[in-house]
């Protein structure tokens, strides 16, 4: 499991960690039944604080993307992959929108836009 942690970032620590795990299960990179790294050893591979790793742990219990099983750690959780894209989607949708209301705001033209989507879309792959 790779986590990389940006300091720079206005997203919290343990929130970046659950995005991440969440986008590798989504990926196929993490699957069913794939144990994570305990808390303890996520935190210190990460040079976090454990309560920061066990907040990210509890949200993605919550969300049902892994399963804590009492002495034998976290696993990831059979998933429904469709679905989990399909909320994936959802939830870029609801962004885009807020993004387009910003843009219609200051009056940005649909090609601008698109040509900072172009832009931010392809640093982001370029970085990967």
């Amino acid at each position: 499991m790779d986590i990389l942690l940006l300091n720079s970032s206005d997203e919290p620590i343990y929130q970046q960690i659950v995005s991440q795990v969440k986008a590798q299960i989504i990926a196929g990179e993490l699957k069913a039944g794939d144990a994570l790294p305990s808390m303890r050893t996520l935190a210190a591979q990460l040079r976090i604080s454990v309560i920061t790793t066990k907040r990210a742990y509890e949200e993605l219990e919550r969300d049902g993307y892994i399963e804590n099983f009492a002495g034998k750690g976290c696993f990831v959780k059979s998933q429904n992959t469709d679905f989990l894209r399909e909320e994936t989607v959802r939830q870029t949708e609801e962004l885009l929108a807020k993004a387009c209301e910003k843009a219609r705001l200051c009056s940005l033209s649909l090609d601008e836009l698109k040509e900072m989507i172009e832009l931010m879309y392809s640093e982001e792959t370029d970085n990967d």
